[in-house]
């Protein structure tokens, strides 16, 4: 197999993105009209911030099951340390990290500003390009 292919090479780079004021019904509703599950929060910089999955958007229904109050920001729901990965990661490593974790995606880095984002999916294909 050749273990030339970097992250950089299958990860997403057109992204979704939320900023951590958005309203939290709107970017349900942008997580579920685009079909994904989670999407990177940036701040006004494109500073990455934090993300927000599915499963984050699931504490937004239970407090307003217990509390009947369906509201608040991104910032109020998303996951703020986030795990993850250089650009020039090898796509093995990449494979290996979501073995271990069980995130769906990792925001990708390079000189510390988001550059994409690779899923599962994307490693599975590079793994299939590459044997």
């Amino acid at each position: 197999m050749n273990r030339s292919a970097r992250a950089r090479d299958y990860m997403a780079v057109k992204l979704i993105t939320l900023t951590p004021d958005m309203d939290i019904h709107l970017a349900i509703k942008t997580l579920l009209d685009k079909r994904i599950s989670g999407a990177p929060v940036v701040d006004g910089r494109g500073d990455l911030v934090g993300v927000l999955s599915k499963k984050d958007c699931f504490k937004v229904a239970f407090s307003a099951s217990y509390h009947k109050d369906w509201g608040g920001r991104v910032a109020d729901y998303m996951t703020a340390e986030v795990q993850t990965i250089d650009a020039d990661t090898d796509i093995v490593e990449v494979a290996e990290l979501f073995l271990k974790s069980p995130f769906r995606r990792y925001p990708v880095m390079s000189d510390e500003r988001l550059v994409g984002q690779i899923s599962r999916h994307d490693v599975l294909k590079a793994l299939e390009d590459l044997w």
